[in-house]
C-alpha cells in the first residue's frame, strides 16, 4: 500500500523546533500542492497543530518518496537536517494507520482525551479533499479514523473530567496563588482556547476577566458571554498593570508581549506578583520575561507536569482505547489486503460476461425465432449459471487475500482462468 506518515510532536521535538516548522509551513504557498508535486506521491495530507506537525502520504513506492518527504520537512524547518532528523518519527502502512487512529482518538495528545484534535484532523483532511489530494486509500483510512475516534469516546471514559491545556493552565495558576477568588485575569486572544480557559476560570471563582483580541468585536462578544471586560489590543502594556494572571493564546507569528512591556507594567502596578501562561505556538511571550523579578512565566511544555497529574484517572481507560484501536487496525489490514484481489475479480467478471455475450451472439439466428420475453429469459439464465460457477472462486479469493495476503493466490487464480491472456 505504501502509506507513509512522517512527523514530530511534543514528545519528540522541543517547542523551539515545532514553532519554527509550524510558522514556516504557514508561510508557504501550499504545503499539500508541494507534496503532490513529488512524482511518487498519489495522495497527501498535512496536519499542523500546536503540538504536532505531520505529513501523511500514499505513494507508488517507499524508498524514493521517503527522502523527498523528509526533504519537504527539512526545507521548511529552518534548521540543519541532522538536527530535525532526531525529532522525526516515521511509520509505514499498518503502523501509520495505528498512529493516525491514536492521534484522532486523542491518545497521542499532550492532554489525553482532549476533543480538539479530532476537529483538527478533520480540517486537515477536508483541505486535502478540496485540493483533490485524496483518493481511495486516504479517504478510507481517514473516515475509518473518524469512526475509531467516535468509538473510543463512546466506549471509554477517556474524555471524562474535562481536561485540556486551558484546564491545566488554570490548575497551574491555582498552585501559584492557592485561591483564585478575587484575582483579575487577562485573556489575550478570543479563540476556542481562550473560551475554554474563561469557563474554567469562572468555575474557579475569579472576580474579573479581561479579554484582549486583535478583532475587538470578537473580544466584546466573549466578554459579554462571560460577564467580562473587552480591552483594546493595542493597549496590552497598560492592561498588564491591572492583571494578576495573564493567559495568552493567539495565532500571532511573533512575540506580542515583550520584556520591556512587562517591566514597564511592573513599575506601574501595586500588586507584586504577575503570573503569565503562554499556551500559544508560536509563543506569544518573549521568554526573557521570565527573568524579571516577581514574574512567573510558563509555556505549553511547562504544563506537562500538571497534565500528568490530571491524566492519572484516564490511564485505565486508555488501555481500553488501545484495545479498540488494535481491533480497528486489524479491520483496516483486512480491507487493505483485499484491495489487490479487486482487479482480478473485475477481470474474471469481464471475461465471463464477454463469453456469455459471444455465445448469445453466436446463437443469434436461433434466438431470433423466440419472442422477446423468451430471449430475455435465456440471457438471464446464461448469466445466472455463470455467476453461480464463479461465485465460490471469488469468495475464496477474497477470503484468502484478507487472511494471508494475496500475491501467490492471485497469481494462481489469474493463471487458472487465463486472465492475463485477455
Amino acid at each position: 500500500m505504501n502509506l507513509i506518515l512522517i512527523g514530530m510532536n511534543h514528545k519528540t521535538a522541543p517547542l523551539e523546533i515545532r514553532e519554527k516548522l509550524s510558522l514556516s509551513c504557514l508561510n508557504t504557498v501550499d504545503p499539500i500542492a508541494e507534496m503532490m508535486n513529488i512524482p511518487q506521491v498519489r495522495e497527501a495530507m498535512y496536519l499542523s497543530t500546536c503540538n504536532r506537525v505531520e505529513v501523511l502520504a500514499h505513494a507508488t513506492e517507499r524508498e524514493g518518496v521517503l527522502e523527498s518527504l523528509k526533504g519537504f520537512i527539512f526545507f521548511h524547518g529552518n534548521l540543519p537536517p541532522e538536527e530535525l532528523e532526531k525529532c522525526l518519527y516515521v511509520y509505514f502502512d499498518d503502523e501509520a494507520v495505528r498512529h493516525l487512529f491514536r492521534v484522532a482518538s486523542s491518545l497521542d495528545s499532550l492532554v489525553m482525551g482532549e476533543p480538539q484534535i479530532l476537529g483538527q484532523v478533520k480540517d486537515a483532511y477536508y483541505r486535502s479533499v478540496e485540493q483533490k489530494a485524496t483518493g481511495i486509500i486516504l479517504n478510507k483510512v481517514l473516515h475509518h479514523a473518524f469512526r475509531v475516534a467516535k468509538r473510543v469516546r463512546t466506549e471509554t471514559a477517556i474524555a471524562g473530567n474535562a481536561v485540556s491545556v486551558s484546564y491545566a493552565a488554570v490548575k497551574l495558576a491555582k498552585k501559584i496563588f492557592g485561591d483564585l477568588r478575587g484575582k483579575a485575569v487577562l485573556l489575550i486572544g478570543a479563540g476556542e482556547m481562550s473560551e475554554l480557559t474563561a469557563r474554567h476560570l469562572l468555575n474557579s471563582g475569579v472576580s474579573k476577566i479581561m479579554i484582549a483580541n486583535r478583532t475587538h468585536a470578537r473580544a466584546l462578544q466573549l466578554a459579554e458571554e462571560f460577564n467580562g471586560t473587552a480591552l483594546e489590543f493595542d493597549h496590552l502594556g497598560e492592561s498588564l498593570r491591572s492583571a494578576d494572571i495573564v493567559i495568552s493564546s493567539t495565532g500571532a507569528p511573533g512575540y506580542i508581549i515583550t520584556r520591556e512591556m512587562v517591566d514597564a507594567a511592573l513599575h506601574g502596578r501595586k500588586k507584586h506578583t504577575l503570573f503569565l501562561i503562554d499556551i500559544a505556538v508560536p509563543r506569544d511571550v518573549d521568554p526573557e520575561v521570565g527573568d524579571l523579578d516577581n514574574v512567573y512565566l510558563y509555556n505549553v511544555d511547562d504544563l506537562q507536569e500538571v497534565v500528568d497529574e490530571n491524566m492519572k484517572n484516564r490511564r485505565q481507560e486508555a488501555q481500553k482505547a488501545v484495545a479498540i484501536i488494535d481491533e480497528e487496525v486489524e479491520k483496516h489490514r483486512v480491507w487493505k489486503n483485499s484491495l489487490a484481489a479487486v482487479p482480478t475479480i473485475v477481470s474474471l467478471r469481464e471475461k465471463t460476461e464477454g463469453i456469455v455475450k459471444g455465445e448469445l451472439e453466436r446463437c443469434g439466428p436461433w434466438l431470433k425465432t423466440l419472442g422477446e420475453k423468451e430471449r430475455n429469459n435465456v440471457e438471464i439464465l446464461a448469466n445466472a449459471i455463470v455467476n453461480k460457477i464463479i461465485h465460490d472462486p471469488i469468495i475464496g479469493l477474497k477470503e484468502e487475500s484478507q487472511d494471508h495476503g494475496n500475491t501467490p493466490y492471485v497469481a494462481a487464480f489469474r493463471r487458472l482462468f487465463k486472465l492475463d491472456d485477455t
